[in-house]
């Protein structure tokens, strides 16, 4: 490829460039440029081009060149949209790795990269904002044509501004627009995390004189509950702090009512101001802290180790004070003139980390993740571009952006599972990713978890990665204590009340009476797990997919949760019509309501998927906690995710057992991590907590592990167990899905399909069989799975299975036959 500046332009219209499509195509298109866009022309800039009959897309150019295509004429391309490039040459790198190694297409990789703003199509739809003040705007007689034509039809495509105006290429116009903040691309718009508003009380400043104030007192006597409340403000306001609304209701126990009348008669003032969700003491630590000596010589040896490898694993435990290590290595990245990624698995659960480090660095600091709306995505992808944010913090979707200059990368809670893509390609895993990309611009990683992935942590004991222990918590405050409850021997005594024994009923009343917070863990969400029918054994199956119906009583609905199905609940047996219908297992939704009859004094909120569907129902959920509004928290996994909770004492695990009884080779090891993560939540200031894990199988190892604190006991026996059965990091492991509506035609497809790959690669094919979960909206799916010792150059099993794959393609009798490649499925 010859770089732009050497092409002779005098040879007219021989400018070709190789385009990326946001398409799932095997190969690149190669277009010619017209001679007048010669100039313009330059790797990472955006084009408009026709694809097909009628389709035109915004394509990204991956290189130029005077070479022509051999198979076929080249279009012309219709524009070019940018004045510089959008993506760089780095980038453009990282995508191919991506492309290779996880067996997808350059298309499925600019798909997933660009900001939907970035990679415009014909079916795009556009929208007016309803925010915007045309007033203030100078637009052209185009731009005003559209709005007027948007206000009327509220949505257009792409294709239909283009016949409404009667020109081919109207994406720099919307482009225009766009960056004009007028329009925004039709997706559901979800608001950034919102600050939170405290309210506070102030005396009315005319009462401060002596004369008036006597004259109030007076008047207040009548009134005993509102004058102990301005009796208690008097009481505050001489240690000089603000008084919020909740501390004088407290302190002074003078009720909801007595202070709705000061404030109506104007004799107390409120005000609400943004307040930081973390307590006084995290603020004064997170700003003017100072290291820990434990935390300090874990600093010291990261550094050391950053001599000789590019990648460190930092295995602090949970309130070891991870975080502030992470922030020191960042300000060492910063002062060099670098930019720093901060992967996170998920942001909208580790809102306290993001908050923590916003505080410390101020503007300097992105988030990038999916909950922004385009507009705000496109806008920080831009500032990347051009150095003005040094830091971004980021969910896995943030290994994309366009860095330039990038030192450091700090992957949290890397053992996380959320860093997995799973649908749709490219299929990736953003920690391993991340390697990759530090590996690219020359920087350091670490990565960072109480509980490290068996493969990181197999990978730093066998000197590829740096290991750096940091084993004390935080301040020195104490591991909670850690209690197992056998629910057989319970059951057995008649000591169980609903799905709680009599010792977590115990905790729990103890730790609600010295005001403290309770956290209840359930990894299950809904009511009940099935409906059965106790006449015929009838249980109501998902319509699209080969599962079960969960019952919801939020909703009265029986729901599926893999495509989203829902019916009427079930009262009586379709099948037989008896009446006799039973609920198995419980999920959140029926913890909630048991405690709820058991503690019907106490505030309980439910955090999992269904209760944070709406607009910034998470947050408040988690505010209202960290506010001391809900005494108890109940949730799935979602609990266990970076919260930082300072007067939550009590964990309790309703069911262990749902956590280690699951066909998977690492369910030992999530269940570990998930029980050690989500019993660190307890005690992590000054107060000792307690965990009560509830399970059938008390005396399991996992459980006996996490109650000792003993990661490495738990590695050495899991990877004992996979050296014995062939599993990672001793294998490398590739799931292919084979998925067609038609059950026959899969059966046929996929066994001529194993047949095919066995013929390549022998033994290490194994399969096809039916998954745990057979059909999913109506897909019925078989799974073959290459397994390849480390001996076996795993390009070449690659290779195999790319050109196994385009020869099967090439038979005609399975047609419409999908295939999908998951490498490193875990």
């Amino acid at each position: 490829m010859q770089e732009l500046n050497d092409i002779d332009f005098s040879e007219r219209d021989k400018l070709f460039i190789e385009v990326i499509l946001p398409l799932s195509l095997s190969k690149n298109y190669i277009y010619r440029v017209p001679f007048d866009l010669n100039e313009h022309t330059a790797v990472g800039k955006r084009v408009i081009v026709q694809f097909g009959k009628n389709k035109i897309y915004t394509a990204l150019i991956k290189s130029v060149s005077q070479t022509a295509p051999a198979l076929y004429q080249a279009k012309y391309i219709i524009d070019v949209i940018d004045e510089h490039p959008v993506v760089n040459s780095m980038q453009l790198q990282f995508w191919d790795w991506m492309t290779a190694y996880y067996l997808c297409n350059e298309g499925d990789v600019m798909s997933a990269a660009l900001p939907a703003g970035l990679k415009l199509a014909s079916e795009t739809i556009i929208i007016i904002r309803e925010d915007v003040s045309l007033e203030e705007l100078e637009l052209t007689d185009k731009e005003n044509i559209l709005i007027t034509a948007l206000e009327k039809q509220k949505r257009l495509t792409v294709d239909q501004i283009s016949k409404l105006l009667g020109q081919k290429t109207v994406f720099p116009l919307i482009r225009a627009l766009l960056d004009k903040e007028v329009v925004h691309i039709a997706e559901e718009v979800v608001e950034k995390y919102k600050p939170l508003l405290k309210s506070y009380i102030t005396l009315n400043p005319f009462y401060l004189e002596e004369g008036n104030f006597k004259q109030l007192f007076e008047v207040l006597e009548r009134a005993p509950k509102q004058l102990d409340a301005l009796l208690m403000y008097i009481k505050l306001s001489k240690s000089g702090i603000e008084i919020s609304r909740q501390q004088l209701l407290e302190d002074s126990g003078c009720g909801q009512g007595a202070l709705k009348a000061l404030l109506d008669k104007e004799i107390f003032f409120l005000q609400k101001k943004t307040v930081s969700r973390l307590n006084e003491e995290s603020d004064d630590m997170i700003l003017n802290f100072k290291l820990s000596p434990a935390q300090n010589t874990a600093l010291e040896k990261i550094e050391t180790e950053f001599l000789t490898k590019d990648v460190v694993l930092l295995h602090g435990i949970t309130a070891s004070g991870k975080t502030q290590v992470y922030i020191k290595l960042i300000e060492q990245a910063i002062e060099k003139g670098g930019q720093v990624l901060f992967l996170l698995p998920e942001i909208a659960l580790t809102t306290q980390i993001v908050e923590r480090i916003k505080r410390y660095f101020g503007d300097a600091i992105g988030v990038y993740h999916s909950k922004f709306n385009d507009n705000e995505r496109v806008e920080i992808w831009n500032n990347v571009m051009n150095g003005k944010y040094k830091i971004v913090l980021g969910a896995r979707s943030a290994v994309f952006l366009p860095f330039k200059n990038l030192k450091l990368i700090v992957v949290d809670e890397e053992h996380e599972s959320s860093y997995k893509q799973n649908e749709p390609a490219p299929r990736y895993q953003a920690r391993d990713a991340a390697v990759y990309l530090a590996h690219l611009h020359q920087s350091k990683i670490i990565l960072g978890s109480a509980t490290p992935s068996i493969e990181s942590y197999y990978n730093a004991l066998h000197q590829k990665y740096g290991l750096v222990t940091l084993s004390e918590r935080f301040g020195g405050v104490e591991l909670p204590i850690q209690e197992v409850v056998g629910i057989a021997g319970e059951t057995k005594k008649k000591k169980m009340v609903s799905y709680f024994s009599s010792v977590l009923i115990d905790d729990i009343t103890a730790t609600l009476e010295r005001k403290e917070q309770v956290i209840l863990f359930q990894n299950r969400r809904g009511y009940a797990t099935i409906l059965i029918c106790k006449t015929c054994g009838f249980a109501p199956k998902c319509v699209n997919c080969d599962v079960s119906l969960t019952f919801h009583k939020s909703s009265g609905k029986l729901h599926c949760h893999y495509c989203g199905y829902h019916e009427s609940s079930m009262n009586i047996c379709p099948a037989c019509g008896s009446v006799h219908i039973e609920q198995k297992g419980f999920g959140t939704e029926r913890i909630e309501e048991e405690l709820s009859l058991i503690f019907p004094e106490v505030k309980i909120a439910r955090l999992d998927v269904d209760s944070t569907r709406t607009k910034n129902s998470l947050q408040k959920i988690i505010g209202d906690f960290q506010e001391k509004k809900t005494d108890i928290l109940i949730g799935t996994q979602m609990v266990a995710k970076g919260l930082d909770f300072d007067n939550v004492t009590l964990i309790g695990v309703i069911n262990a057992d749902t956590l280690l009884n699951y066909p998977d080779f690492r369910a030992f090891e999530r269940s570990f991590q998930l029980l050690a993560q989500v019993a660190g939540r307890a005690g992590r200031r000054d107060k000792q907590g307690k965990v009560c894990i509830q399970a059938y199988d008390a005396d399991h190892r996992i459980i006996r592990q996490v109650v000792d604190n003993n990661y490495l006991e738990m590695y050495t026996d899991e990877i004992a167990e996979r050296r014995q059965f062939h599993y990672p990091p001793f294998t490398r492991l590739i799931f292919i899905n084979v998925k067609h509506k038609d059950s026959n035609l899969l059966n046929a497809a996929a066994a001529r399909f194993a047949t095919m790959l066995r013929a390549q690669l022998g033994t290490r094919v194994l399969g096809p069989e039916q998954p745990l979960v057979s059909r999913i909206r109506n897909y019925y799916i078989k799974q073959l799975i290459i397994k390849s010792d480390k001996s076996t150059a795993i390009h070449k099993v690659k290779a195999a299975l790319k050109q196994t794959i385009a020869d099967f393609n090439g038979e005609n009798t399975f047609k419409g036959i999908i295939i999908q490649i998951d490498v490193d499925p875990y």
